[in-house]
């Protein structure tokens, strides 16, 4: 086992997938903040780079965030190492694209895995030495996709709408124990997320969406690695938001995002306003 780092007044980030994309560069930016990182990836050799430039400071664990054990074993190594835990970053997960009919049950349990109950099973292994510190942050990776919905993506958009209610409901649990929870909702960000290592299409082609189909991914396609939101700038949002006191539920992350989750809280408002005079009279007399 790892020794354990005699400093615990340093904080330290737990960050899952954090070899690339997102997760890489909020685990570079709480590196240069001066934090000690827990970098949790699949292969954890693919962190060597990122190890040899921070030293001591960087621990790269091996982590299948679908694995509870892993993910236990992740926690018990970090704390070995560094005697804490100050902020958790549940950032693994991919995008399953493509229309329902497309996509079979097995992907959807894959997609639900991975976003959903992987994140959950690392806070559960990361909660408990939180509320023993009586603080922490835990930032669950979300999207603009979990405030809203999109043609083609209903399976991804259903896993980020579950992280949302998840972490909106966690938070005032663990609030009296000083731990802070808030879900983030990037727009498009310039990662890889679109390009063959990551996203995954439906299998099983429907001749009715076959036209929706092949659009969608043209459009994914061309817009990849092109994706306007600049990951470093995200991280160092994170960073803001973690050092600030008050209590951010709800980070919603890019212009694009901002306006997409505003047009559609309008639609709500909308519907609830055209439906307000019944919806209220349906209480018993």
């Amino acid at each position: 086992m790892s020794t354990h780092l005699q400093d615990t007044s340093t904080p330290t980030w737990f960050v899952t997938g954090a070899n690339r994309g997102l997760g890489a560069a909020i685990a570079r930016a709480a590196l240069q903040a001066g934090f000690n990182v827990v970098a949790a990836a699949r292969h954890p050799d693919s962190l060597a780079a990122l190890a040899n430039e921070h030293g001591e400071r960087l621990h790269a664990v091996a982590l299948d965030v679908t694995s509870p054990e892993q993910a236990r074993q992740a926690v018990d190594e970090a704390l070995a190492r560094f005697g804490r835990i100050d902020v958790l970053v549940n950032n693994a997960g991919y995008g399953q694209l493509g229309p329902f009919e497309e996509i079979d049950g097995a992907a959807i349990r894959a997609q639900f895995d991975t976003n959903v109950f992987g994140l959950m099973e690392v806070t559960r292994a990361v909660l408990p030495t939180m509320r023993a510190q009586r603080a922490g942050h835990i930032f669950n990776m979300s999207s603009v996709g979990g405030l809203a919905g999109f043609a083609g993506a209903s399976v991804y958009c259903a896993s980020k709408f579950a992280v949302q209610g998840f972490s909106a409901s966690l938070a005032p649990e663990v609030a009296p124990f000083g731990i802070r929870v808030t879900s983030v909702s990037p727009g498009f960000f310039r990662t890889d997320f679109l390009d063959n290592r990551s996203v995954r299409y439906g299998e099983h082609a429907v001749s009715d969406y076959a036209d929706a189909s092949s659009a969608l991914r043209a459009q994914y396609d061309g817009y990849s690695h092109q994706q306007a939101g600049d990951p470093d700038k995200l991280a160092a949002l994170l960073l803001a938001v973690a050092a600030d006191p008050r209590p951010t539920v709800h980070a919603v992350v890019g212009a694009d995002a901002m306006e997409i989750i505003g047009q559609e809280l309008a639609r709500v408002q909308g519907d609830i306003a055209a439906w307000a005079e019944r919806s209220a009279a349906t209480a018993h007399a």
